[in-house]
């Protein structure tokens, strides 16, 4: 008989993969680790489940990045659960792990764990000592973002208050890396009926283009089929 002495608990942990698409380029959310295990790597940012603070793992993720970036997103999706005995060197380890595509914004860290806080270009990523296999997750998070991106109305999350259809455009070309159809893009604005049409016009090349904002009560829509490129 095994004495309860011997019995390794696992490690349950929580990590979000925030992207954003800042400067035509696609960024996710990264911190510099200020202590052990892998004390100067870069990781995303999460941690330990706390059952005397979170009612749910929605609120571990929450909490985690509010005190390692300062930045709380309007919502977050569920990814993936990853788990393995080779993940973390405490032990076997457990990871719930999120993901939200979001508005830039400024970053900042609120705990002595994190030295730094920054949002980091995916192109340099393989350039980076990171921690854990969070390089693998940022894939997985980026392979589910590309597939939303063709299939909803995702991006405008990642937009300003009002925008124009060649900056909703950018955004999604710069997330999925090719370049899309106007016309498609256009016929799926008007089917998702998440939009209100502006009375103000900006300069962009040359010429007036229309501004666009969210209805306050807009939810991300899905469609059947992928966005036309």
């Amino acid at each position: 008989m095994v004495s309860q002495e011997t019995i390794k608990k696992p490690l349950f942990t929580v990590d979000s993969v925030l992207f954003t698409v800042h400067e035509d380029t696609l960024k996710v959310l990264m911190v510099k680790r200020a202590q052990q295990p892998f004390k100067g790597a870069w990781g995303l940012p999460g941690g330990f489940i706390d059952i005397d603070l979170d009612q749910n793992t929605d609120m571990t993720a929450r909490r985690k990045l509010a005190d390692k970036t300062g930045f709380t997103p309007n919502y977050l999706e569920q990814l993936q659960v990853i788990s393995g005995p080779d993940r973390d060197p405490r032990g076997f380890s457990v990871t719930l792990a999120y993901f939200a595509l979001v508005a830039h914004q400024s970053v900042a860290s609120h705990i002595d764990s994190v030295e730094m806080a920054c949002w980091m270009p995916i192109s340099e990523l393989k350039e980076l000592t990171t921690a854990f296999d969070h390089r693998q997750i940022i894939e997985l998070a980026r392979q589910r973002l590309k597939q939303k991106t063709l299939y909803s109305m995702l991006p405008v999350f990642c937009l300003p208050q009002k925008f124009t259809i060649g900056q909703l455009m950018v955004v999604i070309e710069t997330i999925i890396e090719k370049r899309v159809q106007r016309k498609s893009l256009m016929r799926r604005i008007e089917a998702s009926e998440m939009f209100e049409i502006s009375n103000e016009k900006i300069s962009s090349g040359g010429r007036l283009a229309q501004l666009y904002s969210l209805k306050p009560d807009a939810n991300i829509v899905n469609f059947e089929r992928n966005l036309s490129i």
